[in-house]
C-alpha cells in the first residue's frame, strides 16, 4: 500500500467514524491511538480497507504522504499539547497538524504561534455532528493560513455534509477562527437546547400536556418552518419507552445536566468583547442551577411557589408558544452572529457570516430550516449588525412579540422557570429601546467613582459633584 493522505490521532467513535468516512472518499488513512487495545479494535474493524492501523507515532508519520496531513481527535486541553509534544520530533516543516476538538481558541492560537515558529503549520478545526456526523458528513469548520488549507480542502469538502447549497466546509480565516466560529456555535446549540427543554416544562407543567401529546405537538412544529436536527432528537426522545417500566425513558432521567465548557467559553467572551448574550448566557446559567439537584429539592420544601393554575383555550395557548418559541429561537441565532461579528473584528478574522451560516446547514447539531432566511439576510446585507434587523426577521417581532411576552407572562404567574423565553424577550425589548435607564446608571457611577459622563446635549467629557 502506497502513502497515505490523511492521519488521524485518536480513534475513539469520532476518529474512527472520520477515518471510515475519508476512507470512503476515496483517500487513504493511517491511524494511531496511544491506547493499543483500542488500536486493535479499530484495525480489526477496518480490515479490507485502505486504512492503516500504526502501532508507534513513528510508524504513523511514515505511513503519510508529505506534506503530512495530520488531524487530532483527542479532548481538549493538555491532551493535544501531549500530542504535539510526542510527535514533533517525527515531523517535517510544512506539515499540517488539525486538531478536530472543541479547544478554547485561545489556545489553538497559541500553539499556532508556537508551531509556525518550526516551519510547521496548524489548524483548529472545529467539527460538528456527532458520531453520526463524523460518518457520514459532519459540518466542517477550519481556521489557520489559508494557503495551508488548500492542502486539506479536497479531502474535507468531500468528508463534509453535503447541502443543496455545496459542502459544508469553508475556509473560516486566521488563527483560532474556526475554533472560535464552534464555540459560538455550541453557544446557540445551548440556548436552542434550552428553549426546547423550556417549551416541553410549558407544555407539560403549565399547560397539562402528556408527554405523547408534547411531542405530537414538536413533531407538528417540526413539520414546518421550525424543523431542525435538536427538534428531531427531541421528538424522538420523548417517544422513547423504558423497556422495564414501561415509562416515557425522560421521565426517569435525572434532572441534571452537564456542560463541556464552549457554552461558558461563548458567554465568558462575548462580555469581554462587550456583545451582550443573554439568552446563551441563561442557558449556561439554567445547566449549572440544574447540577445544583440537592439544594432544589430542599429548597423546594421551604419556598413556595405561585398558587395560580392554567386557565385559557389551550388550542390557542399552543399556536402562541409556537411563535414564542421561534422568536427565542431566532434571538438565540442573532446573538451568536453578533458576537460572531464583533469577534470577526476584535480578532481580524474576517468572517463571512453568509457562508457561516451555510456550513451549518447540513451535518452539524443547530441545523436547521431557519439557516436558510439567516443565510439569505447576511448575503442581501454583508453589513448587517443584527439578524433583528433583516426584515423578515424584524416583520416576525413586530407581528408576533406579544405571543412571547405572554408565554412570559403565563409562565410567571405560574411559576414555572423560562430563562430562555424571558431573557430573549428583554433582550429584544432592551434592543428596540432608544433610550434606556443607563443615564442613570451612569450618573450614579460618577456619583461615587468620578466616572465621568457624557451630555446629550453638548459635546465633551463631565463630572459633577453630585451632593454639593
Amino acid at each position: 500500500m502506497g502513502k497515505q493522505h490523511l492521519g488521524i490521532i485518536g480513534l475513539g467513535v469520532m476518529g474512527k467514524n472520520l477515518a471510515l468516512n475519508a476512507e470512503s472518499k476515496g483517500f487513504p488513512v493511517a491511524g494511531f491511538d496511544v491506547d493499543a487495545s483500542k488500536r486493535a479494535q479499530v484495525a480489526e474493524a477496518v480490515r479490507g480497507k485502505k486504512i492503516v492501523v500504526s502501532n508507534s507515532l513513528q510508524d504513523f508519520t511514515q505511513a503519510l504522504e508529505t506534506p503530512r496531513r495530520i488531524w487530532m481527535m483527542v479532548p481538549a486541553g493538555k491532551p493535544v499539547d501531549a500530542v504535539l509534544h510526542d510527535i514533533n520530533p517525527h515531523l517535517s516543516p510544512d506539515d499540517i497538524l488539525i486538531d478536530g476538538g472543541n479547544s478554547y481558541f485561545k489556545d489553538t492560537e497559541r500553539r499556532a504561534k508556537d508551531l509556525e515558529a518550526s516551519g510547521l503549520r496548524f489548524f483548529g478545526m472545529g467539527v460538528s455532528g456527532g458520531e453520526e456526523g463524523a460518518l457520514h458528513g459532519p459540518s466542517l469548520m477550519p481556521g489557520g493560513r489559508e494557503e495551508s488549507y488548500r492542502h486539506l480542502e479536497a479531502v474535507l469538502t468531500k468528508m463534509a455534509a453535503q447541502t443543496e447549497d455545496g459542502a459544508c466546509c469553508t475556509y473560516l480565516g486566521p488563527g483560532g477562527a474556526g475554533h472560535y466560529v464552534k464555540m459560538v456555535h455550541n453557544g446557540i446549540e445551548y440556548g436552542i437546547m434550552q428553549t426546547l427543554c423550556e417549551a416541553y416544562d410549558i407544555m407539560k407543567n403549565l399547560a397539562g400536556l402528556s408527554g405523547p401529546e408534547v411531542r405530537d405537538v414538536f413533531a407538528e412544529w417540526n413539520a414546518a418552518d421550525l424543523n431542525s436536527f435538536l427538534m428531531e432528537i427531541t421528538i424522538v426522545v420523548l417517544g422513547k419507552l423504558d423497556p422495564e417500566t414501561k415509562k416515557p425513558l425522560v421521565d426517569l432521567v435525572l434532572d441534571t445536566a452537564e456542560q463541556k465548557g464552549t457554552g461558558k467559553w461563548t458567554a465568558q467572551d462575548a462580555m469581554d468583547l462587550g456583545v451582550a448574550v443573554p439568552t446563551l448566557t441563561a442557558s449556561v446559567l439554567a445547566r449549572i442551577i440544574s447540577g445544583a439537584k440537592a439544594d432544589r429539592v430542599a429548597a423546594s420544601k421551604i419556598l413556595i411557589g405561585p398558587s395560580a393554575k392554567f386557565s385559557g383555550d389551550r388550542k390557542s395557548f399552543l399556536a402562541n408558544l409556537r411563535q414564542a418559541y421561534k422568536i427565542t429561537a431566532v434571538a438565540c441565532y442573532a446573538q451568536g452572529f453578533e458576537q460572531l461579528r464583533v469577534a470577526s473584528n476584535e480578532y481580524h478574522y474576517g468572517l463571512n457570516l453568509a457562508e457561516t451560516a451555510r456550513i451549518w446547514k447540513g451535518g452539524c447539531i443547530i441545523r436547521a430550516k431557519l439557516l436558510d432566511p439567516i443565510r439569505v439576510a447576511f448575503q442581501s446585507q454583508p453589513g448587517l449588525k443584527n439578524l433583528l434587523l433583516a426584515q423578515e426577521f424584524s416583520r416576525l417581532i413586530n407581528e408576533n412579540s406579544g405571543c412571547l411576552r405572554e408565554a412570559v407572562k403565563m409562565c410567571a404567574e405560574v411559576g414555572v422557570p423560562c430563562p430562555a423565553f424571558s431573557n430573549s424577550l428583554t433582550y429584544i425589548d432592551s434592543y428596540r429601546q432608544a433610550r434606556l435607564p443607563a443615564n442613570l446608571l451612569q450618573a450614579q457611577r460618577d456619583y461615587f467613582g468620578a466616572h465621568t459622563y457624557r451630555r446629550i446635549d453638548k459635546e465633551g467629557v463631565f463630572h459633577t459633584e453630585w451632593d454639593k
